[in-house]
Parts: C-alpha cells; sequence; structure tokens
C-alpha cells in the first residue's frame, strides 16, 4: 500500500511538471538556483527487481522482499541547473526467499551521490523537476540464512534518478523522487561461495524538501 501511494506522488508530480503552462509554472515564488542547500526526508521503499539470480550452480532461486524505512538527502547547487545530493536511510531489512521459502535475510545501506540537472533551475517555478545520474555504494550486515551462514559482499554500481518539488514558499516544498540502483552481490553460504545476487532495485520517496 505505501508504494502504491509514494508512486502515486511521484506520478502525479512529474505529470504536473510536464503539464502545467509556462505562465503558472513561473508564477512568482522563491528563486530556486545557484547557492541553495537543501535536505529531503520522508519515507522511501526499496523494491529489488524480480527473479535475482541463483546459487548453488543454479539450484537455488533467490527472491529478495521490499523493504520500507526512513529516508534523507543533503544536496547542493552549485549552478542554477546544475547540483549534486547525497541520499542516506535507515538500514533497510529485507526477507530472502530460496526457492520460494522465506529462509533468509539481511540489512542494508545504499548511500547515493546523484549529479542533478534541473531543467527549471535559476526561475521562480512552483515546479520543479529534477533528473540525475551517480553512483550507489551498498554496504550488507546482519545476513542470515537457515542453517548455515551467509555473507553478502558490499556493492558498487551505478544509479540514475527523477524527482520533483512543488515548491510551498522560500523554505519548503513537497517533493516525491525515484532512484533505480545497480546492486550485485557475490554470495557466500556455509563460507563458500555460492553466486551472484543481483538486487537491482527501484527506491521511491515521498516526503518533504527544505531549503535552508
Amino acid at each position: 500500500m505505501r508504494h502504491s501511494v509514494l508512486t502515486a506522488v511521484l506520478a502525479s508530480g512529474l505529470v504536473a511538471a510536464s503539464a502545467v503552462h509556462s505562465n503558472d509554472a513561473l508564477a512568482a515564488g522563491a528563486r530556486y538556483g545557484a547557492g541553495d542547500i537543501f535536505t529531503r526526508f520522508g519515507v522511501a521503499k526499496v523494491t529489488p527487481k524480480s527473479d535475482n539470480g541463483t546459487l548453488s550452480n543454479g539450484a537455488i532461486d533467490v527472491d529478495v522482499q521490499s523493504d520500507s524505512a526512513a529516508a534523507f538527502t543533503l544536496g547542493y547547487r552549485f549552478t542554477d541547473k546544475l547540483g549534486v545530493e547525497l541520499l542516506a536511510a535507515q538500514r533497510f531489512e529485507h526477507d530472502i526467499e530460496l526457492n520460494g521459502v522465506n529462509q533468509a535475510s539481511t540489512k542494508h545501506l545504499p548511500p547515493t551521490l546523484t549529479l542533478q540537472y534541473y531543467p527549471l533551475g535559476g526561475t521562480e517555478a512552483r515546479v520543479q523537476p529534477y533528473a540525475g545520474l551517480g553512483v550507489n555504494y551498498t554496504t550488507f550486515s546482519d545476513e542470515k540464512v537457515d542453517g548455515s551462514t551467509l555473507e553478502l559482499d558490499d556493492s558498487w554500481g551505478a544509479a540514475g534518478q527523477v524527482g520533483v518539488d512543488l515548491v510551498i514558499d522560500d523554505h519548503w516544498a513537497l517533493n516525491a523522487a525515484a532512484w533505480y540502483l545497480d546492486i550485485d552481490t557475490d554470495a557466500k553460504v556455509g563460507g563458500s561461495d555460492a553466486g551472484t545476487v543481483e538486487i537491482d532495485p527501484v527506491v521511491v520517496m515521498g516526503g518533504l524538501s527544505y531549503r535552508f
């Protein structure tokens, strides 16, 4: 249910950004651009792709389940249209089904740094869409599996992002954003190499944005 609500928020914001008339988009508001320091915060849901690979030479199908947690970002716009943003969050905890049975779990943190482009940056537009590309680092902890031990290697991968701020006043805005993260991790079961788990999730976050 949370995922549906957050997806709807993101979709609504992006539709508003593309459909709003230019005179409405550029309606009076606070200038949005170079020098802005900001944070965004809310609830994020990590939804791994289906078919997360196999272990033990294809004998075990892996299915990593979704999880939600509080998340926030810190960012800076060094020109009107370009900025950087770092995503952070509470640890996400994922149940892992092996051959359709919930037998394992892991926690992870996915800090993600993106270089962002703001097409309406430098204006007083109330609707401020953005897109970004960058890098993700994911660290795993508290791995568990029934009857044995599980180890998941940390992961580096590419990241893509889309989002929108719906500006309320000089400081506050509603925010919705989504990231695609390339997360592949080598797994060991009982100390032996078992294969690669391809998580590759979409992260959807809805909440508020604050400019300092």
